[in-house]
């Protein structure tokens, strides 16, 4: 079976959850026995336009110029469709003209499933390609929806916002099969997008432990985390953007209240994107002293501080799964989190992790006071998760479960009128 993977952003190009995502299914999907990956994207300096990398084949196209440049970011969002579109094309055509002709008949759907090709589109950003090549080729769509504008915003309140809201809308409908992140997801896009309850399924995100098994030696890590906390002070580790869903601000207002109960404590928040809010509000409340804005920090350095931190804490408004959390998990790192979304669904309260509640400042100063004050239960419970996602948050278990969508959407199709 061939997938045509249509993704607005994948590594090096790194935006927000979506890109890792992408990359790591598809790395799992290209190791089944029989199955090609084909992720088609947008370019990235200095990346190859075409590689085959840990058996994706990987092809990056550059969005097409707009006479007098792009009018905004959804102006982009087309032109780089037009330009994935159009690469995916190609490949589409030369697979099916080999395919048919070998079997001397013209419908895709009398090819056996091991020859099937599957459009597979991640978020509204790559609808517009994937819509196009399901309409042309009469091939089968899989969305995978990673998160709405209805719940990034608490509602549609602009014109982009109803725009953006309703190709989002537009996918569910085109798509064969719907797949989210966790059981939060799919309620939400049930209520918010009108999907079909029995056309979603959930798969959980996934995450590679063996990244997070590297040499990394006491008086090398003791050197690492002094570039960020005394030798004395507790680590407090933060992975984000410092956009509203995110909730560092929350964190921010939380952490006088910790330092009250626990005084030598840093607070580190890793993350690129605008801050001054942050500072700000940092500077206002006297903590300035005790918070380090790292900005935007590579992979290598990212692992690093999960390794050194004392407690990774997420307090999202809103979060469809929750990435960092795993990865905190994957380092044997304590974690803290609200009970936003979907992770309560990752981090099970008092088994693998501290859940406290959603926009509340006290009661994520009460979850990461208790971290602190009680390390053997901490480690107890991170030790737990870290064995979970060893089992259930697997990317090869994921990819089974993907290849499953897959293979009932090609038998499915198979039978149907187009």
């Amino acid at each position: 079976m061939r997938v045509v993977m249509l993704s607005w952003e994948y590594p090096p190009r790194i935006v927000g959850g979506i890109a890792r995502h992408v990359e790591e299914i598809s790395w799992a999907l290209a190791r089944m026995p029989g199955v090609e990956v084909h992720v088609v994207t947008c370019a990235f300096p200095g990346a190859p336009m075409e590689e085959v990398y840990q058996g994706v084949h990987i092809h990056r196209v550059t969005p097409y110029e707009a006479p007098g440049g792009y009018n905004d970011f959804v102006h982009w969002v087309h032109q780089l469709n037009a330009a994935m579109r159009d690469r995916a094309w190609t490949l589409c055509q030369e697979w099916l003209t080999e395919l048919l002709s070998d079997r001397a008949c013209k419908d895709p759907k009398q090819l056996p499933a091991q020859s099937g090709i599957v459009l597979h589109v991640h978020d509204w950003l790559a609808y517009f390609a994937g819509v196009q090549l399901k309409h042309a080729f009469k091939l089968p769509l899989v969305a995978t929806i990673h998160a709405t504008e209805f719940g990034r915003n608490n509602g549609i309140h602009s014109d982009i916002s109803r725009y953006i809201h309703s190709i989002e809308k537009d996918l569910v409908t085109e798509a064969w099969r719907v797949i989210v992140c966790s059981g939060f997801m799919k309620g939400e896009i049930e209520y918010a997008l009108q999907a079909p309850q029995d056309k979603i399924d959930i798969i959980y995100n996934g995450i590679h432990t063996e990244k997070f098994e590297f040499d990394f030696p006491l008086e090398e890590a003791r050197a690492f985390r002094c570039q960020y906390a005394a030798p004395y002070e507790k680590m407090i580790l933060f992975v984000g953007r410092g956009v509203r869903e995110k909730g560092a601000h929350i964190l921010i207002e939380a952490f006088p209240k910790v330092r009250q109960g626990y005084h030598d404590v840093k607070l580190v928040m890793a993350g690129g994107g605008y801050r001054k809010h942050l500072e700000d509000r940092a500077h206002a409340l006297g903590i300035w002293q005790n918070v380090y804005f790292t900005g935007f920090v590579p992979d290598d350095v990212l692992l690093r501080l999960y390794k050194v931190a004392d407690v990774a804490c997420f307090p999202s408004l809103y979060e469809p799964f929750g990435i960092v959390a795993l990865e905190a998990m994957a380092s044997h790192t304590p974690v803290v989190v609200s009970d936003a979304g979907g992770l309560p669904e990752v981090v099970e309260a008092d088994v693998t992790g501290t859940v406290t509640w959603l926009n509340n400042p006290d009661s994520l100063a009460w979850g990461l006071l208790r971290v602190l004050h009680n390390p053997q239960f901490a480690r107890e419970m991170a030790e737990r998760a870290y064995q979970k996602c060893k089992t259930v948050f697997n990317w090869d278990r994921i990819a089974e479960q993907t290849h499953d969508v897959y293979t009932r959407v090609w038998s499915e199709y198979q039978v149907s009128a187009w």
